[in-house]
């Protein structure tokens, strides 16, 4: 049996991919042992690039060929408006990072490389190009959180952060992306292939950033 288009984007860069699920970050993350400022330079610079997913978001609405489809991605971009949202200020809070702090830090490489693809990709108005980098955005992330060992930690940055990328609303989302990109991902390959390859090798230097200051 063949494999689908989106495991064969996958597969195409398994090795990087298995690097960033198995990162580092994300083994601190689940033990309870980050360091806080550790996780707050990362929770920083992911949310510095919330408003270009949006903006993905909003081209993969706009681009769609299906009505349904578009249900199911405006359901998810309340989410990440609300909820999500919600949780980065929440864990600011607890983490002790002002506003002035978040604005203050300059983008790392990898945060102004997502900003950039993201809005590439809404730039294209092909919906394929947008569903490659949302399946590497929201399918990595599941990947690593379930990987995440249970119970989590008790403090709820790191629990909440994890049970964010892995609940059944998250995991139905992440199947949608997957068999959209399958539906409509080989009509437009060579462009899906272009997106993923540079969004997983940005997933796993997003995670390298949030060290860097330590070990510079």
């Amino acid at each position: 049996m063949s494999l689908r288009f989106s495991e064969s984007l996958r597969q195409s860069c398994e090795a990087t991919w298995t690097r960033a699920v198995e990162h580092r970050f994300v083994t601190e993350l689940g033990e309870g042992r980050i360091a806080d400022d550790v996780m707050a330079a990362y929770l920083i610079q992911d949310h510095r690039f919330l408003d270009s997913f949006l903006v993905l978001l909003g081209a993969a609405i706009a681009s769609s060929d299906s009505f349904e489809s578009r249900l199911v991605l405006g359901r998810f971009t309340g989410m990440v408006c609300g909820e999500e949202n919600t949780y980065f200020l929440r864990a600011f809070d607890a983490l002790g990072v002002d506003a002035d702090t978040r604005t203050r830090a300059p983008d790392t490489a990898p945060t102004a490389g997502f900003k950039a693809i993201m809005r590439e990709a809404a730039a294209t108005r092909s919906y394929a190009a947008t569903l490659a980098v949302l399946n590497v955005a929201e399918g990595l992330y599941l990947d690593w959180a379930q990987r995440v060992p249970r119970p989590l930690p008790t403090h709820f940055v790191h629990a909440e952060w994890v049970t964010l990328h892995d609940n059944p609303m998250f995991v139905e989302f992440v199947a949608f992306l997957r068999a959209e990109l399958d539906r409509v991902g080989p009509d437009d390959a060579a462009l899906a292939q272009d997106f993923f390859q540079r969004a997983v090798d940005l997933e796993l230097a997003f995670f390298d950033a949030a060290y860097a200051e330590r070990t510079a």
